[in-house]
Order: structure tokens, then sequence, then C-alpha cells
């Protein structure tokens, strides 16, 4: 997913405090046992790889249904039939990775509406997700998918591990 400047304004920008005060709006609706965490990426990509690690630290913390880790990946290969393994009835959040303008680097866009994986490459997805999240790990280029294999892995985990434990203390899971 890539985050213009005219799609941005219907996402609120956050730096990685305002990830509690999400997540917290969301627990306030949802107990953690009606939610699916969809942890959009691959591990064959640096910048791409927030996904998958935000899901696996988010069963670490102890998230009863997360779809999208490390060992499972959910890509752009697999996301329909990964969407289809999720029960009837669970709310989703969708977290991916993005591209964005140089301002929002670091930056998390969140929003009560779906997100459009793969956008920043060029490929047509199915908007997923009740909720979403998408982490500004580097900046849009004319060369996407360079960018993303040459995203610093410090930026990436660092954001996955702000996400990850955001979302366990709001929904106060132990640390």
């Amino acid at each position: 997913m890539a985050i213009r400047e005219e799609e941005s304004r219907k996402r609120r920008k956050m730096d990685a405090d305002g990830l509690a005060s999400f997540f917290r709006e969301i627990a306030a609706l949802h107990p953690a046992e009606q939610l699916t965490f969809l942890c959009i990426g691959t591990d064959r990509s640096t910048g791409d790889a927030l996904g998958p690690l935000t899901g696996s630290r988010l069963l670490e913390y102890g998230f009863p249904h997360v779809t999208g880790t490390l060992p499972a990946p959910c890509d752009a290969d697999n996301l329909i039939r990964r969407i289809a393994e999720i029960p009837e009835g669970q709310i989703i959040i969708a977290v991916d990775a993005c591209l964005g303008p140089p301002a929002a680097l670091g930056y998390y866009f969140a929003a009560a509406e779906p997100l459009r994986p793969a956008q920043s490459v060029g490929l047509l997805l199915p908007a997923v997700g009740n909720y979403s999240l998408a982490a500004i790990v580097d900046v849009n280029s004319p060369r996407p998918y360079r960018t993303l294999q040459t995203t610093p892995l410090h930026r990436v985990i660092v954001m996955a591990d702000q996400i990850a434990r955001a979302a366990a203390q709001s929904f106060g899971l132990p640390g």
C-alpha cells in the first residue's frame, strides 16, 4: 500500500504514542477474542516484513487470532485464501507496511475502514479490514519493489514492536 496525500486525509496520522489510543478505541468496542489481526506482508523483503513481524509479536503477547506471521506470512500470493480462512463474524484489523511521503516516514495511518494492500507495487488486491493500520516504513519512489527491498530492517522491527506492544497494552495483555 502507498499512502498518498489525498488518501491520508481519511486516515489519522499518528506516532507510536498514538497507537495506544487507536487500539483502546477498538478494545472499548470489541473483546480480543472477537478480533483477527490480518498482518499482511512477506518475510522475503525487509520493508514488507512489517506484517509478519507484527503478527508474530502479537501471538507472543497472547492475541488468539492472528493471520500473517513469520512462519506463515499472508502475502499477495495467498491473501484471498487467508482471508477466506478467517471465521465469519470476526472483526479484522488489517496491518500493512506502506510507502509514503517523506514527512510521513516512521508514522502510522489508522482508520476505521479497510486498506488496499500492495498498491505501492501496482497490484490490485481486495480492500481488507474493518480497521486498518498502515505503517510508513519508507518513502515513495519510482521503484517501489527496490525501495521495499532496501528499507532498513531496524526501522521495520521497531515499528512492528511498537504496534504489537500498543495493542497488547490496550487490550490488557501481559507484556
